[in-house]
Parts: structure tokens; C-alpha cells; sequence
């Protein structure tokens, strides 16, 4: 197998000079020849897409995100596949077990926990697997900043509270804090700030916020494993969430939502189902 990062390089560098016919004539949600990258949804089984359950369903192997996978979909879904875990395998290895499978007439399924498009890493594997002569597509998921939304009952644009949402995660191994915008988005003020894979680092982000001046305040809220059996909700503000969160002993798999909406306190009414529902034939998109 060629060496992963020249992959990456070279798609990158084919992309700027090219663009893959495949989008124009594909579609979201279609099936398609190749390798599916499926988003497995935040957790219940029951938040697979249709077409996501279909494919698993069909596998012959189904290589999967280990224990962010609800084992429940696992067992519910594909039983009788052949099922192996990504959790402690690199690029090197995963991506020659699945295109050898593909290659020996197997029907393949990666998948993914919540939506491949958000900090996934599924884009590596798949330039890996096409540079190797694998088709592969995307199959959207729902990701837990929705499913973590729906827990709490509200919505991550309000009207009158957030008009923006932004999906980010905490400086560390990843990130440098230079990139880290966290405080620039809760300064917005109207913006919903769903933090990924920081449980670990709530109480030390929370600090950083107060000492930058942010309002200590400020909303939030914290769903571990949302939709999974064991969900559990945390609520709090800048100033307390931290300890909150410390008490409860999770350290990981959880979504943070910082801001007004989590809360859903403070809106104004929508516009859709007020002055723009009244308007003439004549009227544009809806504005909610």
C-alpha cells in the first residue's frame, strides 16, 4: 500500500485541479457502487438512517468505530456479518482488510459513529481506498450535537437567541490553541456552541472562558451518550458546569452546548408561521 500521507497530499493536490465527476450525477442518499461510509447516528439504533440499514444489513463485513457504535445496532442490524472493530487499527491496515474484501466480491460497510462529515476521519480512508482502486460514498448520520438538541427539547437556532451554530472542539493533541475559537464564538453572543470531543477538558475550558471575561452565566448544558440507554443530562452555566461535570466522573462521549438556546429561554416567535405565512403567492424562501 502507498504510504497514507502521499495519498492525502495528492488528493488534496487533484482536487485543486479537478473536480470528481461523481458529483454531479450522485446523489445524498443513493447507493452506489463502492465502499459506503455510513454514519452509524448518535447511538439508538433506531437513529440509522433507512438507507444506512439497508447496507449494514447486506454486508458481508462491517467494520466499524468500536464502542461508539451502540453494540445494540450491531446486534440488531448485523448479527450475522462479519464484524471488526477500527478501534487500535491505522490506515495501514484497515484500508488493505477492506479493499481486499472488496476485491474478493465482498460487500463492504465502514462505519462511522454520528455523521462522517464532522470529526470523522473518514476522508483519509476513503482517498486511501480510491487511490487503491475502491470506489467509496458517503452515507449521512445524525450527529450528536442533533441528537443531544432533541434531548433537550429545544432547538440550536432560536429566534431572538442564536442565529448561528457552531460545531468545534477544545485545543490539545489536535488542535492548537491558537485555533482554538471557543471564546470568539460564545463572545458572539448569539451563537449555539456544540463542543465535540471535550468532555475531558470542560472544567479547564470553562476556566479559560471566565478568565477571558465571558459571563460565567452563560448556559449550558452537557448530554452524555445522547440517545444511547445510559444518556444523562448535566445542566449548569460556564461557572458550574465544570464541577458539575467532574462530580458525574465522565470523561469522554459526551456533547457540550454552550449558549441561551440550551435553555430555549428568550425567543421570539418565527416568522414562518406569522407574517410570511400571510404573504402573497408572490413570496421568497421562508425566513424562520
Amino acid at each position: 500500500m502507498t504510504d497514507p500521507q502521499k495519498v492525502i497530499d495528492a488528493a488534496a493536490e487533484s482536487d485543486e485541479n479537478r473536480r470528481d465527476d461523481r458529483i454531479q450525477g450522485r446523489t445524498a442518499g443513493e447507493q452506489q457502487d463502492g465502499i459506503p461510509f455510513i454514519g452509524a447516528g448518535p447511538g439508538d439504533p433506531g437513529l440509522l438512517t433507512v438507507t444506512g440499514k439497508e447496507l449494514v444489513e447486506a454486508a458481508d463485513l462491517v467494520v466499524h468505530a468500536g464502542s461508539l457504535v451502540n453494540s445494540e445496532l450491531l446486534d440488531r442490524y448485523c448479527a450475522d456479518v462479519e464484524q471488526v472493530s477500527s478501534i487500535g487499527r491505522d490506515l495501514e491496515e484497515l484500508v488493505p482488510l477492506m479493499r481486499n474484501a472488496y476485491e474478493a466480491d465482498r460487500s463492504v460497510v465502514r462505519l462511522h459513529s454520528g455523521d462522517p462529515a464532522v470529526y470523522g476521519a473518514a476522508l483519509e480512508q476513503m482517498d486511501a481506498l480510491e487511490h487503491e482502486g475502491v470506489p467509496t460514498y458517503i452515507v449521512p448520520g445524525v450527529t450528536s450535537a442533533f441528537a443531544a438538541s432533541a434531548t433537550l427539547r429545544t432547538q440550536l437556532t432560536l429566534n431572538g437567541v442564536a442565529n448561528h451554530v457552531a460545531f468545534t472542539r477544545p485545543r490539545g493533541k489536535t488542535l492548537d490553541p491558537e485555533n482554538d475559537h471557543i471564546g470568539e464564538f460564545v463572545g458572539m453572543g448569539d451563537v449555539t456552541t456544540c463542543l465535540y470531543l471535550g468532555t475531558h477538558a470542560v472544567s479547564e475550558t470553562m476556566d479559560r472562558l471566565i478568565q477571558d471575561g465571558h459571563d460565567p452565566e452563560t448556559p449550558v448544558a452537557v448530554v452524555y451518550h445522547a440517545s444511547w440507554p445510559d444518556e444523562d443530562v448535566i445542566e449548569g452555566t460556564i461557572g458550574t458546569i465544570g464541577a458539575k461535570l467532574d462530580a458525574a466522573g465522565y470523561r469522554a462521549s459526551a456533547m457540550v452546548i454552550i449558549g441561551a438556546a440550551a435553555r430555549k429561554a428568550g425567543y421570539e416567535r418565527s416568522y414562518l408561521y406569522g407574517d410570511w405565512a400571510n404573504r402573497d403567492s408572490a413570496g421568497g424562501e421562508a425566513d424562520d
